[in-house]
């Protein structure tokens, strides 16, 4: 998953560049979704091993 929002980040940086708005605005939003979405699984995976040890 942070494989795509990786991807999603650099066809941000060259839509921008190349001067599209629209698919650089887009194509960051959706970054920034699945960094949330990756963010999010490493935290409850994180409590879920804490949980178990216990």
């Amino acid at each position: 998953m942070l494989y795509y929002a990786i991807i999603f980040f650099v066809v941000a940086i060259i839509a921008a560049a190349l001067g599209f708005g629209g698919i650089a605005g887009a194509s960051a939003g959706i970054a920034q979704i699945l960094f949330y979405l990756f963010l999010a699984a490493l935290v409850i995976s994180l409590l879920v091993g804490l949980v178990r040890r216990v």
